[in-house]
């Protein structure tokens, strides 16, 4: 949970001093845990935490584990150093698609959270502006007022729990929560019962995510896959019996374009997007910047059909697995459209590397200026192909790549003069 910024250093500072005695009420010394039953390793669960080490974890944007957590009588546990800015950590792996169990026991008055889809970036200092969070918190005994939105069970933020089914154990006790993720629906169970149930990414969930908290994170919540992450803030806390079974992902086909209205995307920049004749036009804007036009979805492997027709100067392109950045621009992988001679199909890296790979000058002319073409860009894993009116332009592969995960994005160059027609935009999931 994050607010109270106000009071963190103060209530850092009272429960680092005040460690010692609390974590006397979150010790975990019961009959043996972090195991799992034979029928459980038949269903497919896997444990994160095998109950004497921390392997498997490691720092937000780290490679090793440094924040202030440590096993403790069986149990992964918090010590209370951890802050809004720090103490999080994060598992190895990435998970999709996953039901996550654990049982977990706070301080009096404690206050920690499961996030899940956090993604791991220089972009972004912390992780909740990336991975919804099962929020944890001592109700009874916090100090300060909550709103409904900060409670126990919530979708932090975002969707509020039925209170009605909450069992909760007291304070000093131990509960246990699951989260089910489901190719877009969640679920939230508290103590064996369902208290929470809604769908990601419908009109309802974005009208949510940008109208509250979430207005200025344009990232939260849109990855699909991500590490699971643990929080330390400011309050001892602890967890066991950490497991998760993952399920499949459904693949699906998606008209990105409706050929009426830009539904589906946003736009970042002053450049313009519009839709005339059934067609998707972007033009340069008297501010002569980039401009940029995205799904509000993410895309991490897909095959993705575009038609698109350069008039006047085409500079244009298509990023994939990129997020936008806080000064609106978009960060990550383009593949190019741009005019003749100019590496149409080619990949371009806006983080520093530059040109990835470009075309060879033999293909320059498979590209119909002035003409509808079509473009194919295939993307799984680390590997991206791309296919220009039927003919394979590049096929790359690259970690950082395999390693990236986000939005579709059409790019306007800056410069001015630009404008290039889009039609027949499909997106089919792998």
């Amino acid at each position: 949970m994050k607010f109270l910024k106000k009071d963190s250093n103060r209530m850092g500072v009272f429960f680092s001093c005040a460690a010692a005695c609390l974590l006397t009420f979150v010790s975990c010394g019961e009959a043996p845990q972090n195991v799992l039953t034979p029928q459980e390793e038949a269903d497919g669960w896997k444990l994160l935490f095998d109950g004497k080490t921390m392997a498997g974890w490691k720092d937000y944007n780290g490679t090793t584990l440094t924040q202030p957590w440590g096993v403790v009588d069986g149990c992964i546990q918090a010590n209370g150093q951890g802050s809004d800015a720090s103490g999080y950590i994060v598992t190895d792996k990435e998970y999709e698609n996953f039901e996550l169990s654990w049982d977990w026991k706070l301080s009096k008055g404690g206050n920690s959270g499961m996030l899940y889809h956090v993604v791991e970036r220089p972009d972004f200092a912390v992780p909740y502006v990336t991975g919804p969070e099962y929020q944890l918190i001592d109700e009874p005994n916090f100090a300060e007022p909550l709103e409904d939105w900060q409670k126990l069970g919530v979708d932090y933020a975002m969707y509020l729990p039925d209170t009605s089914k909450m069992k909760v154990n007291p304070q000093g006790e131990w509960n246990n929560s699951k989260i089910v993720f489901d190719n877009g629906h969640v679920e939230h169970w508290l103590n064996g019962v369902k208290i929470l149930e809604f769908e990601a990414w419908t009109d309802d969930w974005y009208a949510r995510k940008n109208s509250g908290k979430w207005s200025h994170a344009p990232e939260y919540g849109l990855a699909k896959k991500g590490v699971i992450c643990l929080q330390d803030h400011g309050y001892p806390a602890s967890f066991r019996n950490i497991k998760i079974k993952e399920l499949p992902r459904k693949t699906k086909e998606v008209v990105l374009f409706n050929g009426v209205d830009l539904t589906g995307w946003e736009v970042y920049g002053t450049e313009k997007w519009y839709v005339k004749d059934s067609l998707l036009i972007c033009e340069s804007g008297p501010d002569k910047q980039y401009g940029y036009l995205a799904t509000r979805e993410y895309f991490d492997d897909f095959e993705l059909t575009a038609e698109f027709k350069q008039e006047a100067d085409g500079n244009s392109g298509i990023f994939i697995r990129s997020t936008v950045g806080d000064s609106v621009k978009v960060n990550g992988w383009q593949v190019e459209v741009a005019p003749k001679g100019m590496d149409t199909g080619g990949i371009y890296e806006s983080y520093g590397r530059g040109w990835l790979i470009q075309i060879d000058d033999d293909k320059e002319n498979i590209l119909k200026q002035g003409d509808w073409n079509t473009m194919v860009i295939k993307v799984k894993g680390d590997n991206v192909t791309t296919i220009l009116n039927g003919q394979e332009m590049v096929n790359f592969t690259d970690e950082k790549i395999g390693k990236g995960k986000g939005r579709i994005a059409l790019q306007i160059h800056d410069g001015g003069g630009i404008k290039v027609l889009w039609r027949n935009l499909v997106v089919k999931t792998l």
